[in-house]
C-alpha cells in the first residue's frame, strides 16, 4: 500500500489540531479526552448543545474519573478550519449530510475518522477481489459519500466504547474505551501508527490493526445480535446474551452474519459461547439502538442489518433469522410513530 499522505501530513512536534463533527454520547467522549490531553479540539454541534458547550465546555465521566475542559464550538466550517483528524461521529443515516457540511474543511492532509456502526461506507474502497470499490447502497446509496469524502484519506475505526449522554455535552462511558483502528487497503502505515499514538496517549485505547475488516465483523455480529433485539424486547445487553428465550434469536442470527462474514473472506476469531459470555459481561448496559428508540429517534438499521443483508445478497445467502429480526425492529419503531387508531364503540 502507498499512503496517499506525506510524512508532512501528521504532526510529531506539536499538538494535533482535531476537528469533532458531531457532539453526541461518542463525539463528546472522544472530545474530551483529546482536549484534555493537551490538543487543540473544536466541535462541530447544533441546537442546545452549541449553548450548553459554550456555557459550561466538554464533561465526561468514564472509569478514569471526571473530566472537564472548554472547547471551541463551531456552527459551521470552512478552510480556516482545516484539522490534522477530523473525526466525523454521527449516525450512519445523518452521515451524508454531516460530511456534506464538513467538506469545506477538509484539507488534502486531513485524516478522516469515521466512528460509525455497522457496515462502513468504504468497505470496499481498495478491498480487492471482483466487489473492489462498490458502493454499499445501504449506507451510501450511489456512492454520494465517496464522492464527497476523499477516501484515500479515510483511516477505517472499529469502536468498542459504550457511551451515554447525561447531557448536552456531558457523557459518561463506564466501560474501558477501545478503538481498532486500520487502514481500508490494509497493512500498518505510519500514519495509522501517529494515529494511534495520539489517541491512545489521550487515554482511548487505539489499536493498529493490519486487517480490519476481521475485527469489523466481530462488532457487526455483535451490533447485529443486540441491537434491533434490544428494541423488540427492551433488554440490557445482559439479558440480550443470557435468557434462554432470546439466546434462541441470538444464535440464528449470529450463525448467518457469520457465513456472511466468511463469505467476504474476513478470518473470524469468534467462539461463539465465548461471544455470548463476553456479551453478557457487559452488564446492565442498553444499546445505542434501544436509546435512539425510547428517544424517538431514526434508527440505525440501515449500516446495522440492511447493509449485512445486502452483502449477504452478494452471495446469494439466505438470511431469514436476520430478516424476520429487522422486520420486527421496524414494526415495534412504526408503532412508536403510529399510534393505534381507536375503533368507535
Amino acid at each position: 500500500m502507498t499512503d496517499a499522505l506525506p510524512d508532512a501530513a501528521w504532526p510529531q512536534d506539536r499538538p494535533w489540531r482535531v476537528l469533532v463533527a458531531g457532539a453526541g454520547a461518542l463525539g463528546c467522549t472522544l472530545a474530551t479526552r483529546l482536549a484534555c490531553a493537551g490538543h487543540p479540539v473544536s466541535v462541530l454541534a447544533r441546537g442546545h448543545t452549541v449553548t450548553a458547550l459554550r456555557a459550561e465546555g466538554l464533561r465526561l465521566d468514564d472509569l478514569d474519573g471526571h473530566w472537564a475542559t472548554p472547547v471551541t464550538v463551531l456552527t459551521q466550517v470552512g478552510p480556516a478550519d482545516t484539522p490534522d483528524l477530523l473525526l466525523l461521529c454521527a449516525k450512519s443515516q445523518d452521515l451524508p449530510a454531516l460530511a456534506a457540511q464538513v467538506a469545506p474543511a477538509i484539507g488534502p492532509r486531513t485524516l478522516v475518522l469515521p466512528i460509525v456502526n455497522g457496515v462502513p461506507f468504504w468497505y470496499f474502497h481498495r478491498q480487492g477481489g471482483r466487489f473492489d470499490g462498490r458502493a454499499v447502497e445501504a449506507v451510501d446509496p450511489a456512492g454520494g459519500l465517496a464522492a464527497t469524502l476523499p477516501l484515500d484519506q479515510v483511516i477505517g475505526a472499529v469502536v468498542f466504547i459504550t457511551a451515554e449522554l447525561r447531557a448536552p455535552g456531558h457523557a459518561e462511558a463506564r466501560n474501558p474505551h477501545l478503538l481498532m483502528l486500520g487502514e481500508p487497503a490494509g497493512g500498518l502505515s505510519p500514519r495509522l501508527q501517529a494515529l494511534c499514538e495520539v489517541l491512545s496517549a489521550a487515554g482511548l485505547g487505539a489499536r493498529p490493526v493490519p486487517q480490519l475488516r476481521d475485527k469489523l465483523w466481530t462488532k457487526l455480529i455483535a451490533n447485529l445480535t443486540s441491537n434491533p433485539l434490544s428494541v423488540v424486547t427492551g433488554a440490557t445487553l445482559q439479558t440480550i446474551y443470557s435468557d434462554p428465550v432470546l439466546l434462541q434469536t441470538v444464535r440464528a442470527v449470529m450463525h448467518e452474519a457469520m457465513l456472511v462474514a466468511a463469505a467476504h473472506g474476513a478470518r473470524l476469531e469468534i467462539d461463539p459461547t465465548e461471544f455470548l459470555r463476553l456479551g453478557a459481561g457487559m452488564g446492565a448496559v442498553r444499546t445505542s439502538m434501544l436509546q435512539d428508540f425510547e428517544r424517538g429517534r431514526p434508527l440505525e438499521l440501515a449500516a446495522i442489518g440492511d447493509a449485512v443483508v445486502e452483502l449477504a445478497g452478494l452471495y446469494a445467502l439466505p438470511m431469514d433469522a436476520t430478516r424476520t429480526l429487522l422486520d420486527q425492529t421496524r414494526w415495534h419503531a412504526q408503532r412508536r410513530t403510529s399510534p393505534p387508531r381507536l375503533r368507535a364503540a
